[in-house]
Order: C-alpha cells, then structure tokens, then sequence
C-alpha cells in the first residue's frame, strides 16, 4: 500500500481550513485516512500551522510521499529532506527537522 500525506478539505467555501493526513494513495480527497498529522488554515490574516513532528517524520522515513502543497508546508515548518551518506558510499535520503 502507498501512503500519501495530503490535504483533507473542512472548512467553508470562503473560510477553508484543512487536515494533514495520512492515507492510501488510491482514496479519495476526504476518504479514510490512516492518521491525523495537523491542521491547516490559510486565511490571509493569520495562517496557522499545527503539526505532529515526530508522527510525520515516521511516515516520510518509511516511504510515504507528500504532496507539493503538504511538501511547501513541511518547508515552513522546518522539516526537509536531507542526503546523508553511509559508511559504504552510498547516499540514502531522510526527511529531518532543522
């Protein structure tokens, strides 16, 4: 199964607020998800982020796969993709807080 972390739409149509989650790639925008990561509202006044570090870097070390937008989030918060290279030479990327 292929994890996805994505949106999930819950606010109104001029007030939109929306969930971190993870979930199956194949479900839809607001089909069941696996787990709750954060919320997110981009009201131009005050954007607010909340995020559950720890439980998101789980899923992105084990192969889950962010969305653009869930992707320039992580940005934000300070949680990018690093290379880090292994005693053999080979180089192996992990996501980490900065």
């Amino acid at each position: 199964m292929a994890v996805s972390i994505r949106l999930k739409m819950l606010g109104t149509k001029h007030r939109p607020c929306y969930r971190i989650v993870a979930l199956d790639s194949r479900k839809t925008r607001d089909g069941e998800t696996l787990e709750n990561l954060g919320q997110y509202a981009p009201l131009p006044e005050n954007t607010q982020i909340e995020l559950r570090e720890e439980a998101v870097l789980g899923y992105l070390n084990n192969g889950a796969v962010p969305t653009e937008t869930v992707r320039n989030i992580l940005r934000q918060k300070g949680i990018v993709k690093t290379a880090q290279k292994a005693a053999n030479g080979s180089v192996k990327y992990v996501w980490t807080k900065r």
